[in-house]
């Protein structure tokens, strides 16, 4: 093969993978324009805020409640009555 043929078949194989890269693309359906998929970062730190507030709550409750199981068991004065069903 000479060197021009060797060319044109270059510029065609070039063409045909041009051609085919192209082909993929799609304008295809990306975000929609409008409302923003997550709402105002600020209202989100506020809501994390809040979450982990309600949680510290429930922990310091639960605490109280260990502290104060803890302290009947301790002290001795715990009676357990034990039931079985009738049958």
């Amino acid at each position: 093969m000479n060197k021009s043929k060797k060319n044109w078949a270059a510029a065609v194989a070039a063409s045909a993978a041009l051609c085919g890269v192209l082909s993929l693309y799609q304008a295809g359906n990306a975000a929609p324009r409008g409302e923003p998929p997550f709402s105002n970062p600020a209202e989100q730190r506020l809501d994390q805020i809040n979450y982990l507030s309600q949680i510290s709550d429930l922990l310091k409750e639960q605490n109280r409640l260990l502290k104060e199981q803890n302290a009947l068991l301790s002290s001795g004065k715990l009676q357990v009555v034990v039931t079985l069903p009738e049958k």
